[in-house]
C-alpha cells in the first residue's frame, strides 16, 4: 500500500488501532497535535479525533501524516492491536529525574518500533520467536542478594552453560531464551532498558555508547529483571539511587553471578593457585577478568564477595596508581573493542529473507534495517556475492546460502 487509491480498497483498517498508531508515531517523531494537523489543513480537534478513533482517517490523511512523522503506510496499518507505549512504562521507573526522563524519550519510542518491527517481520516470515521463558521466581523473604544469585545459578543450569563465559550474551539469550535485545545511543546516565509486552515479549535496549564489558554487564541486570519482575519496566540510570531498590539490588547480584559463576571462578582461581605455590596476583586477575569478559573492577570485587582475595583489594589496586590498560598490554591481553550493531542478527536475517522472497520493497528493506536503500541495495549484494561463492576472502563462501539466492 504506498498510495491513497490502493488505501481506498482496505476497509478492514481498525480505526482506533490505527489511531493508536498514528498517535504512537507523532509522540515519536515529536511533533504536537496542532503540528499535525496544521499539515493536514484540519482543526486540532479532527486529530484529536482520529487518534482516538472517533473518526476514521481517509487514505489520503494516512499518506500525508506516514509522510510527516516518516513511516510507511504499512507501518501504520499494521494488522493487531499496537503495543502499550514503552515510553509510559519506562518513564514511571526513572526515580524523579526529569531531565534523564525527557532524554530518553525519543530512544524509547525508537526502541519500541524496533521491537515492532522485528515482531512484524517474524508475522511476513511466518516465522515467530520461540520464547523459552521460564517462570517468574518469586522471592518474598529472602535476601535480594541470595535470591539473585540462586536465580543465576538456576538459570545457567536450565539453559546448559555448566561454570564457564558466557562468550556471547546477545545471542544466547536471543536464540536459546527469545529476547529481543538492541544496541543503542542513550543518553550518558542510562545504561539500559527494559520492558515485556504480551505480543512482543522481553525487550532490552542496551547503550552502545558504554564500554564491552559494561554492556555486558547491562545486558544481564536486565535479563535479572526479566527473570524476577517480567512485568514491572526498568531503566538503569547511573549514579541515581541513594541506597538501591532490593529489585536493583537481585538484578546486581543476578549479573555478577550469570557472568561470574561461583563455582567456576573459585576452581581457577584455586587451580592457579596450587601451580605457583599459593601466589595469585593482579596480573591473574587481568587474565581471568579477560576470560569471563568482564571489567577488571567487577571481577575483583566479585572475587571479593566470594572471599578468594582479602576484601578492599580493588580499593588498593586503584590507589597504587593500576592502569587496566597498561596491564593489559604488558599482558598481551587485548582490550575488547566489540562493536555491538543496532540490530539482532536474527532480525537481520529475516528481513533479509522477506526481501528475497519478494515479501519486501527494496524501500521497506531499507527502513526495517534503519539504513537508506543504496546502503540497502549494498548490504543485498554483498550478502548474495557471498553466497555465490564470489566474496571468498574471510573463507565464509556459500555459508549464507538460506539468506539470498
Amino acid at each position: 500500500m504506498n498510495n491513497s487509491r490502493e488505501l481506498a480498497l482496505d476497509s478492514d483498517i481498525d480505526s482506533k488501532a490505527l489511531g493508536a498508531r498514528l498517535r504512537d508515531a507523532r509522540k515519536a517523531s515529536a511533533f504536537t497535535q496542532e503540528a499535525a494537523a496544521a499539515h493536514l489543513g484540519v482543526a486540532r480537534t479532527t486529530v484529536v479525533a482520529i487518534e482516538k478513533g472517533d473518526r476514521r482517517a481517509q487514505p489520503h490523511e494516512i499518506v500525508q501524516l506516514g509522510s510527516l512523522y516518516r513511516r510507511s503506510v504499512n507501518e501504520l496499518l499494521r494488522p493487531g492491536a499496537p503495543v502499550l507505549p514503552f515510553a509510559v512504562q519506562l518513564r514511571a521507573t526513572i526515580p524523579n529525574d526529569e531531565a534523564v526522563s525527557q532524554a530518553i524519550e525519543v530512544p524509547t519510542w525508537e526502541f519500541q518500533r524496533l521491537c515492532e518491527d522485528y515482531h512484524e517481520l517474524e508475522r511476513i516470515s511466518a516465522a515467530p520467536m520461540p520464547m523459552n521463558y521460564p517462570l517468574e521466581r518469586r522471592w518474598a523473604g529472602t535476601l535480594p542478594e541470595t535470591a539473585g544469585e540462586d536465580l543465576a545459578q538456576r538459570e545457567r543450569l536450565r539453559l546448559g552453560l555448566g561454570d564457564g563465559p558466557i562468550p556471547n550474551l546477545r545471542l544466547l539469550l536471543e536464540q536459546d531464551v527469545g529476547l529481543r535485545v538492541f544496541y543503542l545511543e542513550l543518553s550518558r546516565d542510562v545504561a539500559a532498558m527494559f520492558s515485556y509486552d504480551s505480543q512482543l515479549g522481553g525487550c532490552i535496549a542496551v547503550n552502545s555508547k558504554e564500554p564491552y564489558e559494561r554492556r555486558r554487564q547491562s545486558l544481564a541486570h536486565e535479563y535479572g529483571h526479566f527473570l524476577s519482575s517480567r512485568h514491572r519496566a526498568e531503566v538503569i540510570v547511573l549514579h541515581q539511587y541513594r541506597r538501591l531498590p532490593e529489585h536493583e539490588r537481585l538484578a546486581n547480584a543476578f549479573a555478577r553471578s550469570f557472568l561470574v559463576p561461583a563455582d567456576g571462578v573459585s576452581r581457577r582461581v584455586n587451580e592457579i593457585k596450587a601451580a605457583k605455590g599459593g601466589k595469585f596476583t593482579y596480573a591473574d586477575i587481568c587474565t581471568l577478568a579477560y576470560y569471563y569478559a568482564v571489567s577488571v573492577e567487577s571481577f575483583t570485587r566479585r572475587l571479593e564477595d566470594l572471599k578468594l582475595v582479602s576484601g578492599g583489594a580493588w580499593e588498593r589496586l586503584k590507589a597504587s596508581g593500576f592502569k587496566v590498560g597498561e596491564a593489559r598490554e604488558l599482558l598481551g591481553i587485548a582490550t575488547p573493542a566489540i562493536v555491538d550493531s543496532l540490530l539482532p542478527p536474527r532480525y537481520v536475517f529475516l528481513a533479509l529473507q522477506c526481501y528475497r522472497d519478494a515479501q519486501l520493497t527494496e524501500s521497506q528493506l531499507a527502513q526495517f534495517l534503519r539504513v537508506d536503500r543504496v546502503e540497502a541495495r549494498r548490504i543485498v549484494q554483498e550478502v548474495r556475492g557471498v553466497a555465490n561463492g564470489t566474496a571468498d576472502e574471510n573463507g565464509t563462501s556459500g555459508s549464507l546460502n538460506a539468506i539470498i539466492e
